[in-house]
Parts: structure tokens; C-alpha cells; sequence
């Protein structure tokens, strides 16, 4: 529970940052515009976050009177770049931590991409014997054997892939629910020769 001063200090830094909260937000639109609309929304929602710690601060020492909208956004936007949040500490060892990514020169890659025909692949996910060039070997194979089948035969076996029912692919393409056994047989025979050769 909350307690009336706590509710009263709260109260009175409050007004005064929503009534700057516009003029923040429109800075660091302009500061990450350079961003993809996610990241550019998430480095945003970050930087109210930054802004407002500091106009805290600022009032919690009686120096409210040096907060101004412009200097609250670049400061927060420098401390998003620097990879500092608001709550969270610095860690070199978390890999996703845009810290660690800008110190150990860490890039992280999405395991997913866009293919115009088949929309949205998943890549092949290693296990923890796989090496590098297992994976890379992998990946490379089946993106191969893909290829090598009829375009039908192909939808089918990624949304197999996704794991998908029998009987929900039977559906989508029109085929019975038998054929689409067969199919995965057929597939799955293909894949070995492949591995095989």
C-alpha cells in the first residue's frame, strides 16, 4: 500500500513531467527515427522511461527548475544508445544486451526470415553437439532439397515442418488426409536420398 506523502511526492513531480511528456516524445521520435518501426517504438517507450527517472531525480534534489523537455530527451536518448535502461544494470555477459553487442562487438541474427513464396522460414535450430558446420551444413542441405520439389510438395512440407496436423494441411490444400501421409512419407524418403548423395 501506498502512503499519502509517498502518493503527495508522486503528485508533484508527476504534473509537471506529463506536461512535458509530448515534447519528449516527439525529440526522440526524431532522435531514433533512423529505426525500424519496432525498435524505433520500443527506443521511445525506453527513452519516457529514462527522461522521467531523471526529471525524478531532478525534483527529488529541488532542481526541478533545470528539467526542460529538449536536454530530458537527449540525455535519454544517449543513455538508450549507451545501452543503459532504466532498472536494469550493465552486463557484458548477456549477449542481447545492446552493452555487450557494442563492448564484444556481439551480433545477434533473427532465427527466421522472409521467402516470397513461402513466407516466414524458421531456421534450423542446432542442438548442443551440433558444431558450426553442422548447422551451416544443415541449413544449406535443406534449403537445397526445398528446391528440388514441386512448389505444392514444398508448402507442404514446411507447414509440415511447422508442425502442423495432418488433417489441417489436408485442408489447406485440398487433398485427403491419406495423400498427405503419403506425401510425408515421400518426403520424408526424399530427404534421406538427398542426405544420402
Amino acid at each position: 500500500m501506498v502512503s499519502a506523502t509517498k502518493k503527495q511526492r508522486m503528485a508533484a513531480w508527476h504534473a509537471g513531467f506529463l506536461a512535458m511528456l509530448p515534447a519528449i516524445r516527439r525529440h526522440l521520435k526524431v532522435e531514433f527515427r533512423h529505426l525500424d518501426p519496432e525498435a524505433r517504438s520500443e527506443a521511445v517507450q525506453e527513452g519516457v522511461c529514462n527522461a522521467m527517472a531523471a526529471y525524478v531525480g531532478l525534483h527529488e534534489r529541488g532542481e526541478v527548475e533545470k528539467a526542460y523537455p529538449t536536454p530530458l530527451a537527449k540525455y535519454a536518448a544517449r543513455q538508450i544508445r549507451d545501452g543503459r535502461k532504466v532498472g536494469g544494470k550493465l552486463n557484458v555477459k548477456d549477449v542481447s544486451s545492446a552493452y555487450c553487442q557494442r563492448l564484444k562487438h556481439v551480433v545477434l541474427e533473427r532465427l527466421d526470415r522472409w521467402d516470397r513464396e513461402e513466407g516466414w522460414l524458421e531456421v534450423i535450430v542446432e542442438d548442443r553437439n551440433a558444431t558450426p558446420a553442422d548447422v551451416a551444413r544443415v541449413r544449406l542441405d535443406f534449403a537445397a532439397w526445398l528446391k528440388t520439389l514441386p512448389r505444392r510438395d514444398r508448402k507442404v512440407a514446411l507447414d509440415l515442418a511447422r508442425g502442423h496436423r495432418t488433417s489441417d494441411v489436408a485442408r489447406k490444400y485440398e487433398l485427403s488426409d491419406g495423400r498427405i501421409s503419403q506425401l510425408r512419407k515421400e518426403l520424408h524418403l526424399s530427404w534421406e536420398l538427398m542426405m544420402l548423395s
